[in-house]
């Protein structure tokens, strides 16, 4: 790396470390130079220089973190969308950096924002049985004799709603969902597994911060 590129990581680590409050400086730096390896494998030109495309963020996920329920990676929405702030199809740098900021060391209450943003499928600020029957849909398998799983899909969803709407207005509000977290941390990721497990985490923190800040 010539002189003039680390300057520019640099102070690129410098602008994003007074934005997020979870990383420090150097792990900043460690994030840019592990975004541009990523960058500079993307096969899709849709990203073109300026951020990670959905296929190749759709990868990080399901191969670093363990996502991988089809629903949760559509890259239309869910996670994507959740790190996808602008809306402009890709993540940028720094979407990359704040997302992550979340999902690596983020506090309950921004787990349980982003969880619930993830869910609201529609982004209309409430999730509905409807939401919580597609994304918990096909979680089962279907019993010998069983005419069909569905059903118990149904009962789940029932089950959650009783559980987890509070004001009984047959849908979940952020205020519901954020009550229920907290009575029951459990509930977090009670549609469908959406943060990277602790495991996940020290592999990825081990291998860009600690190997790379000793290269």
């Amino acid at each position: 790396m010539s002189a003039e590129n680390r300057k520019e990581k640099k102070d690129q680590a410098e602008t994003f470390s007074k934005k997020v409050e979870r990383f420090t400086k150097t792990e900043i730096e460690c994030l840019i130079k592990r975004f541009n390896a990523l960058l500079a494998k993307q096969v899709s030109p849709s990203g073109a220089a300026h951020g990670l495309d959905k296929e190749t963020f759709r990868g990080i996920m399901q191969t670093t973190f363990g996502i991988n329920k089809p629903l949760m990676l559509d890259g239309a929405s869910l996670v994507f969308r959740n790190f996808d702030e602008d809306r402009d199809g890709i993540v940028s740098v720094e979407e990359w950096i704040r997302g992550l900021s979340v999902l690596l060391r983020g506090t309950l209450d921004e787990k349980i924002k982003y969880c619930y943003e993830v869910y609201d499928l529609d982004g209309d600020k409430f999730i509905t049985k409807e939401e919580i029957f597609n994304m918990l849909d096909g979680c089962f398998i279907k019993r010998p004799n069983e005419k069909d799983p569905k059903e118990r899909v149904r009962d789940l969803v029932e089950t959650s709603m009783k559980m987890m709407d509070h004001d009984c207005d047959g849908k979940l509000s952020y205020k519901d969902f954020q009550k229920s977290v907290r009575k029951d941390k459990l509930l977090l990721e009670a549609f469908g597994k959406c943060l990277p497990d602790p495991m996940s985490i020290e592999k990825f923190e081990r291998l860009v911060f600690q190997e790379q800040q000793g290269q």
